[in-house]
C-alpha cells in the first residue's frame, strides 16, 4: 500500500497550487477556519451569537453567517469581532516574495 501525502491527494483531486479551483478550495478552507475560530473564541467568552453582534453592531445572523462560513463578510467586519472578543489577530501578506506581517 503507498502513502501519499495530503497534499498529493489536493493536487490529484482539486489541483495543483495556482489553479483556479485550488484558489477557491483553499479560501473557503481559510474562511471555515476563521469562523470556527470566531465560535471557539465566543464561547470561551461566555457571549451568545446576539450579545457579540451587539458588540460589533450587526445582528445575531451576520455572526451565525460568519461563524457558519456562509458569508463573505468584509475584513473590517471580521477585525471588529475579533477586537469584541478581545483577541489579538495576526496575518501574513505576501507581496513579490516578501513577506509582510499585520498585527492588529
Amino acid at each position: 500500500m503507498k502513502t501519499v501525502s495530503l497534499d498529493e491527494v489536493i493536487n490529484l483531486h482539486i489541483g495543483k497550487r495556482g489553479a483556479v479551483r485550488r484558489e477557491i478550495f483553499e479560501a473557503e478552507l481559510r474562511m471555515e477556519l476563521l469562523g470556527e475560530a470566531i465560535k471557539k473564541a465566543r464561547k470561551s467568552k461566555n457571549l451568545t451569537q446576539t450579545q457579540l453582534g451587539e458588540l460589533v453592531g450587526v445582528q445575531k445572523s451576520q455572526i451565525a453567517k460568519i461563524e457558519n462560513s456562509a458569508t463573505d463578510a468584509r475584513f473590517s467586519t471580521i477585525l471588529k469581532v475579533f477586537k469584541a472578543l478581545k483577541a489579538k489577530v495576526n496575518f501574513t501578506v505576501e507581496l513579490d516574495e516578501q513577506k509582510l506581517m499585520v498585527s492588529e
